[in-house]
């Protein structure tokens, strides 16, 4: 019995993450589809003055693509495709000041953590709704959808113990108790100064994981942003490794000079 490979979209929403010089008329497109995960492209004539392209392939907006069948790249071992056709599927106006940072944030986690033809429904489903609520002036809707991208983000890529259960021994987080989380330890008691969770306030971001719902996920990060900030932020440069976020060090910079 011949087992065929499973048949690909006609067209399928996607966004740009990234997007390189390929010659004087195209570009290298760095793609996050939902059914493909993240994508090179070839955007042929993208770059031509008047090429319908070059309004449409913006970061932060929403596509419909349609691609070519992958093709290897000769100086690499990316498949490639070619893109075919593109357009705008709605959206919001692109975002400006500290939500623009916020959102290439986002891109700088994805192309970092996600390895490429990886499909993730629900860190796209994730991506798409928490852009609109970007906001320039950082309210707390803004940081809560941010904390809680991050979240479905390792949760989803394996990286997020179950936050519900003290991660050595596998009990029930005690009511009475605070806890923090960790890049090593997992949930655990709070051994020197670090940034602690009530148990109600885990079991409710884990609840929320599970329901899948990006709104409850965000209302549940509400609870806890002082928290969470701060051991999102050890999660993530754990598992980043060798690879530091520029995006950040720019918004530090940028403070350092506004202050």
């Amino acid at each position: 019995m011949v087992t065929r490979a499973p048949r690909l979209p006609s067209t399928q929403p996607a966004f740009v993450l990234h997007h390189y010089d390929w010659s004087e008329t195209s570009l290298i497109l760095d793609l996050f589809t939902r059914e493909q995960g993240r994508l090179a492209v070839v955007a042929k004539g993208a770059k031509r003055p008047y090429s319908q392209l070059r309004s449409v392939l913006l970061p932060f907006q929403r596509l419909q693509v349609g691609l070519s069948k992958p093709s290897r790249d000769e100086r690499s071992e990316t498949e490639v495709q070619t893109l075919r056709t593109a357009e705008w599927a709605g959206g919001h106006t692109l975002p400006t000041g500290a939500a623009l940072f916020a959102g290439y944030y986002l891109n700088e986690l994805l192309l970092k953590l996600l390895a490429r033809q990886d499909p993730h429904p629900g860190i796209f489903d994730a991506y798409a709704a928490t852009l609109p609520l970007l906001r320039e002036d950082e309210d707390q809707r803004s940081q809560a959808a941010l904390r809680a991208f991050e979240l479905r983000l390792l949760a989803d890529l394996g990286l997020l113990p179950d936050l519900s259960v003290v991660t050595q021994t596998q009990r029930p987080l005690d009511p009475d108790r605070l806890y923090m989380l960790g890049p090593e330890t997992g949930v655990s008691v709070p051994s020197h100064e670090a940034p602690a969770f009530g148990a109600t306030q885990l079991v409710q971001l884990q609840a929320a994981l599970l329901h899948g719902s990006q709104a409850a996920l965000q209302q549940a990060c509400a609870e806890c942003l002082p928290a969470l900030k701060g051991c999102l932020r050890g999660l993530l440069h754990y598992h980043l490794g060798q690879k530091p976020l520029r995006t950040r060090a720019v918004m530090l910079d940028l403070q350092k000079l506004l202050d």
